[in-house]
């Protein structure tokens, strides 16, 4: 006898009630469930709803008093009695009484179909192993105020019935909308869910199985393993387990670590099903990472989920000893940390082997997302192996050492001044490292500041503006620097009070980084100058805004820079600090809003890198974006929306204090700051000064080149002195648009404002390549050997008659102009590019390892002689038409449009160029 529930009898009587023509007596052959409600109602066609009495009996006898009984009920509607009498036995009263006279056996499916709103049911339903289906269905229905099941309208599939299944019995049945196929994302999210798993292990056992079976099905092998960690009451664990089971991944687990694998997931896992789950719980990390990428609550909570699952996932291996197996997983955090391990060691055998560990580093799934911190002072560890690998510097004369210190040894102080802050979390073995490198690279750099100190010496008895040597000075920075933009447009002159080098390696580096700006130069470099002595804001600051040697204060400094402009016929007003911020609400003064609207020259001075100097933290000065520089992005921006160059330069720049804690101030006579004093007799890291570039007393000073010594209690840093960070004055230029470019002036690419041995790319020569007959180049045919230095006709380099007696040299963009493709393909492009053009922006990109800015392509075409698009952006959509063949991605624009990538492989394939000529 069949058991009936509520839910069976209330779709059975859904699909009845049209054919009971005013009965009320409805036999089921079934029993129906103790515990459930004896009265209920349930609609009718007309919209009503019926009032329905059920109850259960085993007798004729039973039959007769429940009808009796019903119809003694007052307001009762409808008996439903559930039974196993045998027809035969009701009599005839009865059955004149009830709904088709007979005693209706149930059929699940139509009740399912009516349910669902089918017209029929797929044929597997009535079928093992699915049997089990109707009934879980009228089971699972939602409740009438859910809207029930949804409505089909044509067959229901068997697909589209587990899906609804599963979605109410699992509790994720929003996962289904639009048809939507279940995935392994849903699952491990419902394993994580409270009571989640707990409901599947309350379903029947042909139930459980049939789901099971089913989601292997849809979601694939890794949806077993799944559901058992769950039906285990490990589905809390089950995300982090799919890393421990990432070491079958490869099929070379050794015994040990299988054996521990096996010991964690139970008997029951094949191979096969723990590789399937390790990469279906891998691309769910993966595309967590990418929601922890962005910013925002949404990006928060992911960045949260990621710690969370990847610390158990690290526990869980450590209970299974399991961690030196899992040592190079991309995920986990001892995986990082088993990189940078690998780092530390690295960084003592040589600049390439450094630099391959960081690269390994810097591809843990992690790295950008938790790490970046942490990943970038390890490439600061490795540019400056680089840099210690390199030539020992040389040192000429004072303009080439500020020169170099702003193109080169700046960059080298940022990474230092980085490193020396180190990394809080890092073990001892890469802590040591970190402090062998960087004890390296500072006694490197203090030779340099000795050096420089013996140049400055006699310069400074002679060096005056009129005869400055190769060396820009500071009071000429406006004159050089700012007068010709004022030509195109007015600039905003931003003074940056203690900017060092290495900050302006860093502030210029994001700026030109986003696109936003473009960087302009006249002589194809950063400008340098060399501020005045002592290098204290009173002398330096003053001379730089009034273009003249001179010491003063506010005052002084705004009457100087409009007088220094109204020689140079424009009008100019200065900012100071205390003037730039407007009230409440309102970022930036309302008047310094005018003036950067009005044709004016406009200056500013912000103090925020020189006060923390004296108020920061150690940490404070070793890292500096944008954002850190109060009022700084407003005043840029403000820059940018009136179309404004910007001149950002400083005054003077700073040592920090990386003495020890034992280390306290020098004891001097005649000491007037913490960097410079009028004793003339120099110690040991000293240098006595004097001349006319000395505007403190009476033109004679002693000052420290050494950073380890100051003259007064201690501070985060000091200026003042003669060290190269003190002395150099960068200045940089930047436009919206390399259109304002002054005549002459040309935009400086950003791999050419950083030194060579910054990024591994750089540091790589071209490699010229012996000449051999490409598949697909065209036959030369014999012609006058050219001019040494001349190119053909058409620009290719020809293949001589008679071989020398070593190869001619072909570089990549070379060898591609000389194939039939490439020919074939310029035929379809409007006005191309001449071939020296093409062939050396592809040498330019493949030589920088497969990336350059824009305005490196575009300096890069110029340079090569030949005509071509003056815009950056048109040259490359020129050169996309040219080599991006059928679709294939071999020239394109990253990083919002502002940097060109060639993929040197395809270029070669597409080209059809042969594996010899490479």
């Amino acid at each position: 006898m069949p058991a009936l529930d509520h839910r069976v009898i209330t779709g059975l009587l859904t699909t009845r009630l049209t054919r009971t023509k005013g009965r009320r007596l409805l036999l089921v052959h079934g029993k129906y469930a103790a515990g459930g409600p004896e009265e209920f109602t349930v609609p009718a066609d007309d919209g009503t709803r019926r009032k329905v009495r059920i109850t259960h009996t085993t007798s004729v006898l039973g039959l007769t008093d429940a009808w009796q009984n019903h119809l003694a009920t007052e307001g009762a509607d409808l008996l439903v009695i559930t039974t196993d009498v045998p027809g035969e036995r009701i009599s005839l009263d009865l059955l004149a009484e009830m709904v088709r006279s007979q005693i209706i056996a149930v059929d699940e499916a139509d009740i399912v179909k009516q349910l669902f709103g089918a017209t029929d049911l797929d044929p597997r339903m009535r079928r093992d192993p699915w049997l089990w289906l109707p009934a879980a269905l009228i089971d699972a229905e939602p409740d009438a105020a859910q809207g029930g099941w949804p409505q089909q309208g044509a067959v229901l599939t068997l697909d589209s019935a587990m899906r609804a299944l599963v979605g109410v019995r699992l509790g994720i049945d929003g996962l289904f909308e639009g048809g939507s196929s279940v995935d392994v994302d849903a699952l491990l999210a419902w394993s994580r869910t409270p009571g989640g798993p707990e409901r599947l292990a309350a379903l029947s056992e042909a139930e459980r199985q049939g789901i099971t079976e089913w989601l292997a099905q849809s979601a694939g092998e890794a949806a077993p393993v799944l559901l058992r960690l769950a039906l285990q009451g490990r589905g809390a664990e089950a995300t982090a387990l799919g890393v421990l089971a990432s070491v079958m991944a490869e099929g070379t687990a050794s015994a040990d670590a299988a054996v521990a694998l096996g010991s964690v997931f139970g008997l029951g896992s094949r191979p096969s099903e723990l590789r399937a789950y390790a990469r279906a719980v891998e691309g769910t990390l993966t595309r967590w990472i990418g929601e922890a990428s962005g910013r925002g609550a949404q990006s928060e909570e992911a960045r949260q989920r990621i710690v969370d699952v990847l610390d158990q996932a690290d526990r869980l291996a450590d209970s299974a000893h399991l961690t030196t197996a899992l040592a190079d997983n991309p995920f986990l955090p001892s995986g990082f940390q088993a990189r940078l391990h690998r780092l530390a060691d690295a960084l003592s055998e040589g600049p390439q082997s450094a630099q391959a560990a960081w690269e390994h580093v810097a591809e843990h799934h992690l790295a950008a997302v938790l790490y970046p911190k942490r990943v970038e002072l390890a490439r600061m560890a490795v540019r400056l192996r680089r840099w210690l690998d390199a030539p020992e510097p040389a040192m000429t004369s004072v303009g080439q050492a500020v020169r170099a210190h702003v193109a080169d040894w700046g960059w080298v102080d940022r990474a230092l001044a980085q490193l020396w802050v180190g990394d809080g979390e890092a073990e001892p073995a890469l802590a040591q490292a970190y402090r062998t490198v960087h004890d390296a690279a500072r006694q490197r750099r203090a030779l340099l500041d000795e050096a420089f100190a013996a140049e400055l010496g006699p310069w400074v008895q002679h060096a005056t503006a009129a005869q400055p040597g190769d060396t820009l000075l500071i009071e000429n920075v406006l004159l050089n620097v700012a007068v010709p933009l004022a030509k195109q447009r007015p600039p905003l002159v931003l003074v940056l009070s203690g900017m060092s080098s290495a900050i302006a390696a860093q502030l210029g580096e994001e700026l030109t980084g986003a696109g936003r700006w473009s960087e302009l130069c006249s002589e194809g470099r950063r400008a340098a100058a060399v501020a005045t002595l002592p290098s204290v804001t009173a002398i330096s600051r003053a001379t730089l805004l009034c273009g003249r040697p001179v010491s003063g204060g506010q005052s002084v400094e705004k009457e100087g820079f409009a007088a220094f402009w109204k020689k140079h016929r424009h009008a100019a007003v200065l900012f100071h600090n205390s003037e730039v911020p407007g009230p409440t609400g309102q970022p930036i003064d309302a008047r310094l809003v005018a003036a950067i609207a009005s044709d004016d020259v406009v200056g500013v001075v912000l103090n925020t890198i020189d006060e923390s100097l004296n108020h920061g933290q150690q940490s404070s000065l070793a890292d500096w974006s944008v954002s850190r520089v109060k009022h700084l992005p407003e005043l840029l921006n403000s820059a940018r929306g009136q179309g404004r160059p910007v001149v950002l330069v400083s005054d003077h720049g700073h040592v920090l204090d990386r003495t020890g804690v034992e280390a306290g101030p020098l004891a001097a006579e005649g000491v007037e700051s913490a960097r410079w004093r009028t004793g003339t007799v120099a110690c040991e890291g000293e240098v006595a000064l004097c001349g006319p570039r000395v505007l403190e007393n009476g033109g004679r000073v002693t000052v420290p080149w050494s950073e380890e010594i100051h003259y007064t209690p201690r501070k985060v840093g000091y200026h003042g002195g003669a060290a190269l960070a003190e002395m150099t004055v960068p200045a940089l230029v930047l436009a919206p648009s390399a259109e304002l470019a002054p005549p002459e002036w040309s935009e400086l690419p950003r791999e050419s404002a950083q030194p060579s041995w910054w990024d591994a790319e750089a540091t790589s020569a071209p490699v010229p390549v012996p000449v051999r007959a490409a598949k697909g180049a065209a036959q030369a045919k014999p012609k006058p050997r050219p001019e040494e230095g001349e190119l053909s006709a058409d620009n290719a380099v020809e293949v001589p008659a008679s071989p020398p007696a070593e190869p001619a040299m072909l570089t990549l963009g070379q060898q591609i102009i000389t194939t039939t493709i490439y020919k074939h393909q310029r035929k379809f492009v409007r006005k191309p590019p001449e071939h020296k053009v093409v062939a050396t922006v592809i040498d330019a990109l493949d030589h920088a390892g497969g990336t350059l800015s824009l305005a490196a392509v575009s300096a890069a075409a110029i340079g090569s002689g030949g005509r071509t698009n003056t815009r950056p952006e048109g040259l490359v959509a020129v050169l996309t038409r040219l080599l991006n063949i059928e679709g294939y991605e071999v020239v394109s624009l990253i990083d919002s449009r502002t940097r060109v990538r060639l993929n040197r492989e395809t270029l070669r394939e597409q080209f059809e160029l042969s594996e010899e000529s490479m």
